[in-house]
């Protein structure tokens, strides 16, 4: 599968995304050196939505308990349910604008209709690129086409490593005081756990937990080898997810426009009037 990758350039870092694959960032480096997890590569990616880079998960982050229509189209974690919405390849990306630092792409459910069939609600999404000295920012925008309220749910996935540096060694910070309560399907409880999580070495702690309660620009970080890789949430995301499994060499700051289960479950969703947009924006900063 030949799939064509755009690239973007600042002093000391460059970036490259797939439009067609749902807009994935498929490289980010710094000083030469690959700060991505890229398991499978972008093959894998577009057959089967093997995770990687940079994702944009849409309609919906995370899991999803129903309701839901069978379909082909969506990924299923290992009990079943809906995970990260559709496949990349029903979200396929066209250039709208582009310079040597910067790109623009959307998607419009009227020229590719095929996510309607498990989100039911026309609307464009448009993907803003840019990369400069302050690291990479991706801006997303989401526009209701529909006639009835369109619920926002989005988020991103970002893979992150430190080369040269085992896991063991990041130094990671994690701003948020609220911690939500799973259950064993990793879907929200409605419970909710205020938390401080001290600064400290990953060491032998794993992740896979959903948070609220981020503070103003919210920045969560991994350092080690002398590199601080951080996530800042700019605008429109009030909840995240960290996940760093064990035996992984990789960690994930995730950016939510709405919790685990939200167009489910209700709670915590944005509606869009018809005619109405959304923006979320988060940047990658790398010192």
């Amino acid at each position: 599968m030949s799939v064509e990758v755009h690239t973007i350039e600042a002093p000391g870092l460059r970036a490259a995304f797939a439009p067609a694959l749902a807009m994935v960032g498929c490289s980010l480096e710094h000083q030469g050196d690959e700060l991505l997890e890229l398991g499978d590569g972008l093959e894998a990616y577009g057959d089967r939505g093997s995770t990687m880079g940079i994702p944009l998960l849409h309609p919906w982050a995370n899991r999803l308990a129903g309701p839901l229509p069978a379909s082909a189209l969506v990924h299923r974690d290992g009990n079943g349910l809906p995970i990260h919405g559709v496949l990349p390849r029903v979200l396929p990306f066209s250039v709208q604008d582009s310079s040597p630092t910067r790109l623009v792409a959307r998607f419009d459910t009227h020229d590719h209709p095929d996510v309607l069939e498990v989100f039911r609600h026309p609307h464009t999404l448009t993907v803003e690129a840019s990369l400069s000295a302050e690291g990479l920012e991706i801006r997303t925008t989401m526009f209701a086409q529909s006639r009835r309220p369109v619920p926002v749910a989005f988020g991103y996935h970002p893979y992150l490593r430190l080369p040269g540096t085992p896991r063991t060694e990041w130094m990671v910070e994690i701003p948020a005081r609220t911690r939500l309560q799973l259950d064993e399907r990793m879907l929200p409880t409605g419970g909710r756990e205020r938390i401080r999580i001290p600064t400290a070495p990953l060491a032998a702690r794993t992740f896979d937990d959903a948070y609220t309660d981020l503070g103003r620009r919210p920045r969560f970080s991994a350092e080690g080898g002398g590199r601080t890789v951080a996530v800042e949430f700019l605008e429109g995301y009030a909840y995240g997810q960290v996940y760093a499994p064990a035996g992984s060499e990789f960690i994930c700051f995730e950016p939510m426009t709405a919790p685990t289960n939200a167009l489910a479950a209700g709670e915590g969703l944005t509606w869009l009037r018809p005619g109405e947009s959304y923006t979320a924006a988060f940047r990658i900063t790398i010192s």
